[in-house]
């Protein structure tokens, strides 16, 4: 194909007759695909580190805690402090037909953890069953997760965390097989957890925690069947807002609390806090999008307003290319191309630019949009390009018809 130099030396000198004008048109385009991608490159790294932060736990499930009574009832009087049981779950399992899974739950902090001569410190120690692993996924780096046999034959095993294992085992030797001190008991480690700090986990931070099968944990602490939370999930089909109210009701009556009672029983929906996280990012995809459009649109009608000031200071010119036999469609051409030119120039500028500012962020965000991919998808950019495109001839039009509307009589007696 062979490329016209003549009509692309015309488009250059036309776009560079006039610097300043051009370059300020130009500009609000620029601005407009810049901060769209900005937008938009952000907006996907904050999700996804929001994501990451609630990686593992499942979308539909609830916890429920004990706290002090509001209200008098049956002989006892309020602030009266009550604690969940252990058979509590079932109860909730047979009254409850909604419920899937449940679990319990119980703590400690502070734990004095040795290895030989090393010390970690600030362990928290939290329980494992294998139907809380349903809620929460605890992604193991070496090793194997607790199972029902360590839980019923209350197994002196345990999970560490990956702190735990930094400051126990500073020689990158393998913890899997060793025996740990935990408050002065040995426990064998049988499993890492791969989870980073920062993330959501309940009872402390992941990387120093230290799971314990749930019966040890309650049978040295001597902890009887008490739990400090229990979580469940919902089956398909129901939500959580529908249930909660029903698990707080079997409690109710099982420990004599008021039914009016509104602070002895506290609830936590994980799955309309889920659900807020999603539609707040809705709501920041439709906003970068109107943002990012308007701008866009303004700086087309920038566009516009400066191809239909350069038409009519070339109408004499116009004129004499018509008197000579230039076609409209060779005045079409013109004017769309110059449009065209510097729409895409301008927004593929934009788009390069910010690629750059987005690589930069994403190599040195530090926690938690650490590993975070903030660039724009490449199909995205794509589009952006392919918009801009349309825009540009869309900017174009008006001073296109305008141009091929002038006769060549009419033109050449312009001044």
């Amino acid at each position: 194909m062979r490329i016209d130099t003549d009509q692309w030396g015309e488009i250059m000198d036309s776009l560079t007759r006039n610097k300043a004008r051009t370059f300020l048109t130009a500009f609000g385009i620029f601005w407009g695909v810049f901060m769209l991608m900005i937008l938009m490159g952000g907006g996907q790294g904050l999700q996804l580190a929001l994501g990451k932060t609630f990686a593992g736990f499942a979308s539909n499930s609830g916890f429920i805690m004990a706290d002090q009574t509001s209200e008098p009832y049956a002989g006892f009087q309020t602030g009266r402090r009550w604690k969940l049981q252990l058979d509590d779950m079932e109860h909730i399992k047979n009254l409850v037909p909604e419920i899937d899974i449940i679990a319990p739950l119980t703590f400690g902090s502070n734990a004095n953890v040795t290895y030989q001569d090393k010390k970690s410190n600030r362990a928290s120690i939290k329980t494992y069953t294998e139907d809380y692993g349903q809620v929460e996924q605890v992604p193991i780096l070496e090793g194997r997760l607790l199972n029902e046999a360590d839980n019923n034959q209350r197994r002196k095993v345990c999970i560490i965390g990956k702190r735990i294992k930094a400051d126990l085992f500073p020689d990158s030797i393998s913890p899997v097989g060793k025996f740990i001190k935990v408050d002065g008991v040995q426990y064998q480690v049988v499993g890492v957890n791969n989870k980073d700090r920062g993330g959501l986990s309940i009872g402390g931070q992941a990387d120093r925690t230290i799971y314990l099968p749930y019966r040890t944990l309650i049978t040295i602490y001597n902890r009887h069947s008490d739990v400090d939370l229990m979580t469940y999930t919902v089956k398909e089909g129901y939500t959580v807002s529908q249930v909660q109210d029903k698990v707080a009701d079997v409690l109710k009556r099982i420990h004599k609390i008021h039914p009016d009672d509104t602070k002895a029983v506290q609830k936590i929906n994980a799955e309309a806090i889920f659900q807020m996280i999603d539609s707040l990012f809705k709501g920041i995809s439709i906003l970068v999008w109107m943002i990012g459009l308007g701008t866009l649109i303004a700086g087309a009608i920038g566009v516009s307003n400066i191809m239909m000031v350069t038409v009519r200071e070339r109408t004499s010119e116009i004129g004499i290319r018509r008197a000579i036999g230039a076609t409209p469609t060779d005045i079409l051409v013109q004017t769309m191309s110059e449009s065209l030119v510097l729409t895409l120039a301008a927004g593929l500028t934009g788009i390069c630019c910010a690629v750059g500012v987005l690589a930069i962020l994403e190599n040195n965000a530090g926690y938690p949009f650490t590993d975070t991919n903030f660039q724009v998808p490449f199909w995205t950019a794509m589009g952006a390009a392919f918009l801009l495109s349309i825009l540009g001839v869309l900017a174009g039009t008006g001073p296109t018809l305008r141009a091929m509307s002038i006769k060549p009589v009419d033109a050449m007696r312009e001044e």
